[in-house]
């Protein structure tokens, strides 16, 4: 059998640069990773899978709607989840054998307010620590709903608590703009949210986190995985998944 996670902490594709961001700041952009054609052809799945969606997988919010089980949805997406820069993160951060717990699609809507800043875990809480990334099928801009990140946030205590009221823009955060086929990955104790989007196109992007392997996961991918998916994922990809 594989150690796939002695295998995944040996890679070093993430620059020093990289790793300090990500380890000092909460987060880092990694460029445009698609060529153009191909990243055309996942804005296609991106928008068919969204279209064809069960309403059971479909979560409208006051901003933004979710669409999950990214897993399943295409073959376009099956690389994402096992991009080596995302799985060196886990290794440096998660520290330990991972396994993916969600994977969606995420648009943020038209004329939309800004998100409040959140976690999206606790620090030192019973599934900490997390992973998390977003793809930007989109370019993310300052006008269109760029996610924002306060830098240093993921260190600060718990006990210190997010304002009730975020929305605006908070002191020194920065937002994680780019082209089309960036991908973020960040520190789920980091604060972070969507920024508003004041143009008339959605903004649209994949999103996701990794946690323990022991850990309780958002999706249980064993249970949903379809035969289509798991006769062309690899060995690896299966490992990440946790099936």
């Amino acid at each position: 059998m594989v150690d796939w996670f002695s295998v995944i902490n040996s890679s070093c594709v993430l620059s020093a640069g990289a790793v300090q961001d990500l380890c000092e700041m909460g987060f880092v952009v990694i460029p445009r990773t698609l060529e153009s054609d191909r990243l055309a052809q996942m804005a296609a799945a991106y928008d068919s899978a969204v279209a064809g969606a069960a309403e059971d997988d479909v979560a409208i919010g006051s901003s933004t709607t979710r669409v999950n089980d990214f897993v399943n949805r295409s073959p376009e997406f099956d690389w994402l989840y096992v991009y080596e820069p995302l799985l060196e993160a886990c290794c440096r951060i998660i520290g330990q054998p991972f396994k993916l717990s969600s994977m969606h699609a995420r648009t943020v809507r038209p004329y939309t307010r800004a998100q409040n800043l959140h976690v999206d875990i606790q620090r030192e809480g019973p599934d900490w620590p997390l992973i998390g990334f977003i793809l930007m099928v989109d370019d993310f801009g300052a006008d269109n709903g760029a996610t924002r990140f306060v830098p240093g946030s993921h260190k600060w205590p718990t006990m210190l608590g997010l304002p009730k009221e975020t929305s605006a823009n908070y002191p020194g955060q920065a937002l994680a703009c780019g082209a089309a086929g960036s991908v973020i990955i960040y520190n789920g104790s980091v604060w972070h949210g969507h920024t508003a989007n004041r143009v008339g196109k959605p903004r649209r992007s994949i999103q996701g986190a990794y946690i323990r392997r022991d850990a309780e996961p958002a999706v249980n991918q064993a249970a949903r995985i379809r035969l289509e998916t798991l006769g062309r994922i690899s060995s690896l990809a299966k490992y990440v998944l946790a099936i």
